[in-house]
């Protein structure tokens, strides 16, 4: 049996719960045990280009903990994976910051010497449990479904740290998609930012970039957006129904979450895959899964 410790981190439980749930359910059918560190902290991410030591404390406290429980950390938000992939790039160096980290750290009655995997929910999926068998589990397959997949900016960049996929060309997220039936179309705005970054800070700038996005994915054919990120669900869901309920005759393009998709095709109840969770009207995609396979 996998086992990893289980990293949500702070958006998902305060604004997108579903994706955990959904995530839970997905795992518990490919018998993937999931360990709660009840002290876990923020991933560090809002304060990497403020304090880079607050940053490294925040994020190296995790990686700490997850090490001392002998356990791979699985993650599901790009952002906290990106922050946490970043924190063990810059602590592999040696210098006076990551002594002083290290120091703290250990003053915490913990020891952090590198050896947790940081784990992205996605990888853990095409990686460890393979496409082989995720096909195995899939009760109901999709017909003539198109999904204009959202990789989000901190899985794939820089590369070089979070060795994710290939980030000019990838194509993890779609053969996923691909295994559950639906077709991963491609579309010209495909690895663009979702703009999410800018939210509160240009509003304009990243209601922009997100229409962009729409507007591309809308001229691909696709059916729904689906994404792995919360901010990008965020943007997709809650940022898009504002969108569209201040400007007339915009057309929605709803956004189901990865482990919504895959759930529903596994024959996994809906409510527990919190589809009526989204802002957005996404119930209409049960209507493209085949009949149960003999």
């Amino acid at each position: 049996m996998m086992r990893y410790s289980f990293f949500i981190g702070c958006q998902i439980p305060s604004r997108v719960p579903q994706y955990e749930t959904a995530a839970r359910a997905v795992l518990k059918n490919f018998g993937v045990e999931l360990a709660d560190i009840r002290q876990f902290n923020c991933c560090g991410y809002p304060m990497r280009n403020v304090d880079k030591k607050a940053f490294l404390l925040s994020s190296v406290k995790n990686l700490a903990l997850s090490e001392n429980q002998g356990l791979d950390m699985l993650v599901l938000c790009n952002c906290c994976f990106g922050a946490l992939k970043n924190a063990e790039h810059i602590m592999a160096e040696k210098g006076p910051l990551q002594d002083e980290v290290l120091g703290k750290i250990r003053e915490m009655g913990l020891n952090y010497q590198g050896k947790t995997r940081i784990r992205h929910y996605l990888s853990v999926l095409y990686h460890d449990t393979g496409i082989a068998a995720i096909k195995k589990q899939v009760h109901k397959t999709y017909k003539e479904l198109n999904i204009a997949v959202q990789y989000g900016c901190h899985a794939l960049r820089p590369s070089s740290v979070t060795q994710f996929d290939d980030p000019v060309a990838p194509s993890l997220f779609d053969e996923l998609v691909a295994a559950t039936g639906a077709k991963s179309v491609d579309w010209t705005n495909k690895l663009e930012c979702c703009g999410a970054p800018l939210m509160g800070t240009n509003d304009a700038l990243s209601a922009d970039l997100f229409s962009r996005k729409r507007e591309a994915a809308i001229k691909a054919e696709a059916d729904f957006f689906c994404t792995s990120c919360p901010y990008c669900q965020i943007q997709f869901d809650t940022v898009q129904q504002m969108l569209v309920e201040d400007s007339a005759g915009q057309k929605a393009l709803p956004s189901i979450l990865f482990p919504q998709l895959l759930g529903l095709s596994m024959n996994i109840d809906p409510q527990t895959l919190g589809l009526g969770a989204n802002k957005l009207d996404i119930s209409k995609i049960e209507s493209y899964l085949s009949k149960d396979k003999e």
